[in-house]
């Protein structure tokens, strides 16, 4: 069964101006990282006096994929990486599933992650006996976390952690979330900070329509400065061939970010190679890297070229 999540709210004016106000569907709840990651991304505006996007969310990943395949949303907001705790094989699996449908890459957006401990006011950290949180988030915490014998309970996200103890008014539980969403559900802060490190920063992939990836690209995504290139790609089954397809970059000094193996599921203990390539599909140096790749490997899908992401 494939499950759709639509937005609620007024229609939409197909007869609007291409600057209308666009639709972006980030997975979470008001006050999820995702949404952070959204308002990092567009800001107030998406540039060239287009009004600021209208955030919509969903509760799974899929349903971001979904809703900007068949056009409901103009952009998506997915988390890929985090700094501390790695890939998020989950959306890359779903990038190469809905690559048929058009999904492409057009940005990307490096977020802090910023962790507290929030319950329902007049708790204190002694009166703690549950925490709830994304996996991920509680991974980010794990130090925090094995200082004291508490109940670790996984969520679907860590704004929605901290509705659910709201809305229950469950006490002797806390949640793990941004500090942010303390205020958004009338909870307090009883412990601040509690990532591990000071350097945790989680990365964002903006989702778009392939068709749609240049004619309406916001003056954020047409951003001039260093490039970055997703893709994936199958190696034949011979000597050497991983290493000939990784040559085809070295040789023409183009830099590979990120490479990681992920099942092929076409077959028992076949892997494809995600790549995040430092520079555009179209430079020359990498274009010419390209041609050598395809002609080694079995697929080649590129997922995306897009300006990279600032870090603060």
């Amino acid at each position: 069964m494939r499950l759709r999540h639509r937005p609620s709210g007024p229609e939409i004016d197909d007869t609007a101006p291409v600057t209308s106000r666009k639709q972006v569907v980030f997975q979470g709840e008001p006050g999820a990282f995702s949404e952070e990651a959204v308002l990092a991304f567009f800001g107030d505006s998406a540039g060239d006096g287009e009004a600021a996007p209208e955030r919509t969310a969903v509760p799974i990943w899929r349903a971001v994929f979904e809703m900007v395949a068949d056009g409901t949303a103009d952009r998506g907001v997915i988390a890929i990486e985090s700094s501390l705790a790695g890939s998020i094989r989950e959306t890359y699996d779903l990038l190469a599933e809905f690559f048929d449908a058009g999904i492409r890459i057009v940005g990307e957006v490096s977020v802090p992650v910023r962790l507290a401990l929030l319950a329902l006011p007049g708790q204190d950290i002694g009166s703690i006996e549950r925490v709830y949180s994304h996996a991920q988030a509680l991974a980010q915490a794990d130090e925090f976390l094995r200082s004291r014998d508490w109940q670790v309970l996984t969520t679907h996200n860590t704004a929605g952690a901290a509705r659910m103890i709201a809305d229950r008014r469950e006490r002797g539980a806390a949640a793990i979330a941004s500090p942010r969403v303390a205020d958004l559900y009338g909870l307090q802060v009883i412990a601040a900070d509690v990532q591990s490190g000071d350097e945790n920063r989680t990365r964002f992939a903006i989702l778009a329509r392939e068709g749609d990836a240049d004619g309406a690209a916001s003056a954020i995504e047409r951003a001039a400065g260093p490039r970055r290139t997703t893709l994936v790609f199958a190696v034949r089954n011979v000597p050497g061939s991983l290493h000939r397809c990784l040559g085809a970059f070295a040789a023409r000094g183009v830099n590979l970010s990120r490479l990681e193996s992920r099942p092929a599921r076409r077959a028992r203990w076949e892997y494809v190679f995600w790549v995040d390539v430092d520079a555009d599909a179209a430079e020359p140096a990498c274009a010419a890297a390209l041609d050598e790749l395809r002609a080694e490997t079995e697929m080649v899908r590129i997922l995306g070229s897009y300006p990279r992401a600032a870090e603060e």
